[in-house]
């Protein structure tokens, strides 16, 4: 009798992938409204994924931003963009 051994790298593996980070951790990004692309935004509320604003915040939106004023760097990347009409400037906290 021989014995069989399993070959080895066959197995099966769990996949792991990066968390996004969702706060910067300065708690200046979490009192302000952000411009975030409106088709983001609408995926978002349907799947739940992250969105990154125009200042780089990375977050799931689940507040009302006219609640909160607008980002300041976000404001100041919107208007420097012009009118170009790319679909950006869509607020949401």
């Amino acid at each position: 009798m021989s014995t069989l051994e399993p070959e080895r790298g066959t197995g099966t593996g769990t996949l792991v992938e990066p968390t996004p980070q969702v706060s910067h951790g300065d708690g200046d990004h979490e009192r302000f409204a952000h411009y975030v692309q409106k088709d983001k935004i609408m995926a978002s509320a349907l799947d739940g994924t992250p969105v990154v604003a125009l200042c780089g915040k990375v977050w799931v939106p689940g507040r009302d931003p006219k609640k909160y004023p607008v980002c300041p760097m976000c404001k100041e990347i919107y208007d420097s963009m012009g009118s170009g009409g790319d679909g950006e400037g869509g607020k949401d906290k």
